[in-house]
């Protein structure tokens, strides 16, 4: 089992097919990236929520997770509510090491994907 995580972390909801996009992101980034234990976490409303996947991790053998955050802007999560998660689990599974990324909005790739979509979103005159 790898020793290095890659925790995909998504906002969650109530609604059960509000995840099947970030399903889908995790199958493809676990076939492309085979070194890597890759699992999926969720900030509320789903499991296993963020700091249960940082205890599963640390209590697997991880010692180095990176936290790539499907989120789209820099809000108070990323501020606040992950940091702190991050930091509680770090403070009792200290040999984990833990890189936050940054939001997904912030990287090129996501922002060329949503200005190709929201250019096809409606037809053409």
């Amino acid at each position: 089992m790898p020793s290095t995580w890659i925790l995909l972390l998504a906002h969650g909801s109530r609604r059960a097919e509000w995840a099947e996009p970030f399903h889908t992101v995790l199958q493809r980034v676990r076939a492309a990236r085979p070194d890597c234990r890759v699992e999926l976490a969720f900030l509320e409303s789903m499991t296993p929520l963020l700091p249960d996947a940082l205890r599963a991790a640390a209590q697997s053998g991880c010692r180095e997770l990176h936290l790539a955050p499907l989120l789209l802007g820099a809000g108070g999560h990323l501020r606040g509510d992950i940091p702190r998660a991050v930091d509680a689990v770090v403070r009792e599974h200290p040999a984990l090491r833990v890189h936050v990324a940054a939001a997904a909005g912030a990287h090129a790739a996501v922002v060329d994907a949503l200005a190709v979509y929201a250019s096809a979103s409606a037809p053409r005159v």
